[in-house]
């Protein structure tokens, strides 16, 4: 049995044309979707806690009486941690803490203490930084339970001093997820709210009754939850639209193939959509890991996924050499690049962009979904390019700071106010020479 996957040669003249059509994605903003994602929020907007509650009664399958019902207690919180398998609890637990040691140390690299510096004339110049005093978190529910997603989110809000973490999480017919709960607590989630969709959304941007408004909304949702964060973004910030995962493993032909097969199912079987692409210079090692994707795959719980994922946006792709592989990963710029070679780091060197890079064979993307501590969650759709991966900065704010001397006052006046007046902003102009001796 053949695998239907794309099979494509740098070296022939059509490649950057399959490249591109094989990497085109159009996040789905289906009018419809968007439509209703907009008739939600404007309902939440104007009835509020009402709202909220009819839409998650609706969507969810619920019979809550009043939003109130809908938060989860301190004391519920506190079994479903005490109702995990201790070797369960302490991966939660092992993970959280990597976790928030590299987001502690992450806070110390990135400036997160501020400047300030002393000019000749006394003048003072810096920057004041301060976390944000309340974030929404979303994790999804439903089809799957992500507690590393409530770890990957609150933890680094919650090193970066942020006051108050709301999460909201869908609850279809009831339905709690004990470990995504009990990552709550161990992450130091404030208040849980089991709504989800749009709705949850629109309560946490404008706030209801019962439903404080955050300053910042992140995680993953469905496609309503995106329509509704792209909506709302301005009333508050969001951390980024998440496309579907994508993994690229550049392969110098010297790892075990079974690996690096493996290494393409665990974002394939995220969902149909998600790609995974292997650049390699070796032909008989490319094929070596397409016999490999044959043997493995019936074994896997989620090979339908995994098999649709491969066929319609996978790609197994001979380079001229490690350079050229390179060249192709930045112009890719995946959420996630295994450099799978005997020296990665001459060819880390040479990446610009990618949202995490993972670097030697035993460096599996899995590791850093999880535990190895930097964030998971990451730019998608070739927005690697220009943002990053969440961090203690998404739930910081900067505030510069001008504190001018009487001396100083002379010489910016002269300045600021020659300025003004060729924009002929004369007021502008009168409030830097009042300060004029």
């Amino acid at each position: 049995m053949s695998l239907p996957i794309s099979r494509l040669d740098s070296a022939q003249a059509d490649f950057k044309a399959k490249l591109s059509a094989l990497l085109a994605f159009e996040a789905s903003e289906d009018e419809a979707i968007d439509r209703a994602a907009a008739q939600i929020l404007a309902d939440v907007k104007s009835r509020g806690d009402a709202a909220v509650l009819d839409a998650s009664n609706r969507f969810d399958r619920m019979s809550a009486s009043s939003v109130q019902a809908l938060e989860l207690s301190q004391q519920e919180m506190q079994q479903a941690l005490a109702s995990l398998a201790p070797e369960r609890r302490a991966a939660l637990e092992t993970a959280a803490a990597r976790v928030r040691s590299y987001h502690e140390r992450q806070k110390q690299e990135c400036g997160s203490a501020g400047f300030s510096y002393t000019e000749a004339d006394g003048t003072v110049l810096g920057q004041k930084v301060t976390p944000l005093d309340r974030v929404g978190i979303y994790v999804p529910g439903g089809k799957a339970a992500y507690p590393s997603s409530v770890l990957m989110n609150a933890i680094p809000a919650k090193v970066a001093g942020v006051q108050e973490i709301i999460m909201v999480v869908p609850t279809p017919d009831g339905v709690k997820n004990p470990l995504v709960l009990a990552a709550a607590v161990i992450a130091g989630v404030d208040r849980v709210f089991t709504i989800g969709g749009a709705q949850a959304v629109g309560a946490l941007a404008y706030g209801t009754a019962t439903i404080p408004q955050v300053d910042k909304i992140v995680g993953p949702g469905n496609a309503y939850v995106a329509a509704a964060k792209r909506r709302v973004f301005g009333t508050v910030g969001i951390d980024m639209i998440a496309g579907p995962s994508e993994i690229l493993v550049i392969c110098d032909g010297t790892t075990d193939p079974d690996w690096v097969a493996m290494d393409l199912f665990s974002q394939a079987e995220h969902d149909e959509l998600a790609q995974s692409i292997l650049l390699c210079p070796d032909a008989a090692y490319i094929e070596a890991v397409q016999a490999s994707i044959l043997k493995l795959l019936d074994g896997m719980p989620r090979k339908d996924v995994i098999r649709t994922s491969l066929a319609n946006r996978g790609a197994l792709i001979k380079v001229r050499d490690m350079q050229e592989a390179c060249e192709i990963a930045n112009s890719i710029a995946a959420e996630h690049l295994e450099i799978s070679a005997e020296n990665p780091q001459q060819w880390a060197d040479l990446i610009r962009h990618a949202g995490a890079m993972f670097l030697g064979r035993f460096s599996s993307e899995a590791l850093g979904d999880y535990c190895a501590g930097p964030n998971h969650v990451l730019p998608t759709s070739r927005t690697a390019r220009f943002s990053s991966p969440l961090g203690v900065y998404d739930f910081q704010k900067r505030s510069s700071i001008i504190h001018v001397s009487e001396q100083g006052a002379q010489t910016l006046g002269r300045v600021a106010a020659e300025l003004a007046y060729g924009e002929g902003l004369q007021a502008h102009a009168r409030s830097a020479e009042y300060r004029l001796k």
